[in-house]
C-alpha cells in the first residue's frame, strides 16, 4: 500500500525557514515522480516543485524559484521542501504526491509537467501539513 506523510509545517513569521518532509511507503522512489503542492484558502491546488529521478528533471514554479528547494533522500524514502524567504502569499496546506514517472513528464511540454493533472487521478496523496506566514 502506498502511504505518504507530510510533517514540518507551522506558523512562521515572513522572511523566516520551514523545512517540509514526505515520507514515503510502499514503492520504488526511482520509478515515481514526486511533487510539492499547495492550495491556499478559495483557491485552486497548484504545483510547488516536483522531482523525477528517472526524467532528471525538477521543476519549479516561477512564484518559488530561488526561495524553494526540493530534495530527495532514498535511503530514507523522504522528499524534502526546504522553504526559505517565506512570504504570507506562501501560506496554504501543502501536500506532496506521487506519481508513476511513465504518467508523469509532458514530453510535449516537459517544464509544464508539475502539475495537478499530472498527479491525478492516477498518483497518491498525502493528507497536507498547514503553512502559515505571518506579515
Amino acid at each position: 500500500e502506498v502511504q505518504l506523510v507530510e510533517s514540518g509545517g507551522g506558523l512562521v513569521q515572513a522572511g523566516g525557514s520551514l523545512r517540509l518532509s514526505c515520507q514515503a511507503s510502499g514503492f520504488t522512489f526511482d520509478d515515481y515522480a514526486i511533487g510539492w503542492f499547495r492550495q491556499a484558502p478559495g483557491k485552486e491546488r497548484e504545483g510547488v516543485s516536483c522531482l523525477s529521478r528517472s526524467d532528471g528533471i525538477t521543476l519549479y514554479a516561477d512564484s518559488v524559484k530561488g526561495r524553494f528547494t526540493i530534495s530527495s533522500d532514498n535511503a530514507k524514502n523522504t522528499v524534502y521542501l526546504q522553504m526559505n524567504s517565506l512570504k504570507a502569499e506562501d501560506t496554504a496546506v501543502y501536500y506532496c504526491a506521487a506519481v508513476s514517472a511513465l504518467l508523469f513528464l509532458d514530453r510535449s511540454s516537459p517544464r509544464e509537467s508539475c502539475r495537478v493533472p499530472n498527479f491525478a487521478p492516477m498518483g497518491y496523496w498525502g493528507q497536507g501539513t498547514q503553512v502559515t506566514v505571518s506579515s
